[in-house]
């Protein structure tokens, strides 16, 4: 599932492609907006919350859309053949640009006021261009609300902070050099709500996630993803297990080494 930070520029981008155009052609190819019609519209701007992510356009209105498992948003040149397919969820087009949400998990039209209805449940957000004292404050109590908690469970948690996923997850628990499971009494919350911002703000506007410090490719990130490469500190095994109730596992990789 894509994580804050590929939500955070996939806004940027959008507003970058669209921002301030008139929609000469508008589908919203759900359902329950099939006869919305958004054309004529001026393309406001697209903001991130989490892993949500709000388009907005003249007149108040929204599309809130998440990207799900397996849902993006890709720019073309409407002068040339897009991948527009069944697929297809959302069709924006301007002039000089053509943007195609694919895939997209949830829809929804909402006045612009009302947004933060939608996310309300939400932790505070990592990538809040407003971040401040008292969003790592609530962060940090959120994040403390259940000491024996696993940490791995607490940081995929939404409702505690909004952004985190798999990736950061297993990249922050080796980061402190404790494994996944350990519960949240056992580690400093101010220090895993830091370290959780920086590496989201690290990358917020990099198109290859980096978590080590060095971009040479295969060496981007301490453990993720290294299964058969070994874990990019010790060169010791990685091991994949598994956490999470029935129905909602995710794989939680660290490195018994390095992390206790």
């Amino acid at each position: 599932m894509p994580e804050g930070d590929t939500v955070y520029r996939t806004a940027l981008r959008l507003t970058e492609a669209l921002g301030g155009q008139v929609l000469r052609r508008a589908e919203l190819r759900h359902p329950r907006l099939a006869t919305a019609d958004l054309t004529g519209r001026v393309f406001d701007r697209a903001r991130s919350v989490g892993k949500h992510l709000f388009l907005r356009f003249g007149g108040e209105v929204s599309l809130h859309c998440h990207l799900g498992m397996d849902g993006s948003w890709r720019i073309h040149d409407p002068r040339r053949r897009a991948p527009v397919g069944h697929w297809t969820r959302v069709l924006l087009e301007t002039p000089d640009r053509l943007a195609l949400g694919q895939k997209l998990l949830e829809l929804a039209l909402v006045r612009t006021p009302e947004e933060g209805k939608l996310v309300a449940h939400l932790g505070p957000d990592l990538l809040d261009p407003d971040w401040s004292a008292e969003h790592e404050t609530e962060a940090v109590r959120r994040l403390t609300a259940d000491p024996a908690r696993e940490l791995g469970l607490a940081l995929l948690d939404q409702s505690v902070l909004a952004g985190v996923g798999n990736v950061y997850k297993a990249e922050v628990c080796f980061l402190l050099g404790v494994s996944p499971w350990t519960p949240v009494s056992e580690v400093d919350p101010t220090e895993v709500v830091a370290l959780c911002r920086k590496l989201l703000l690290d990358n917020a506007t990099r198109a290859v996630r980096v978590t080590t410090g060095d971009r040479r490719r295969g060496r981007e990130l301490w453990v993720y993803g290294r299964e058969r490469t070994g874990c990019l500190r010790c060169g010791g095994r990685v091991v994949v297990g598994s956490q999470g109730g029935a129905g909602r596992e995710r794989v939680a990789p660290w490195c018994p080494h390095c992390q206790r």
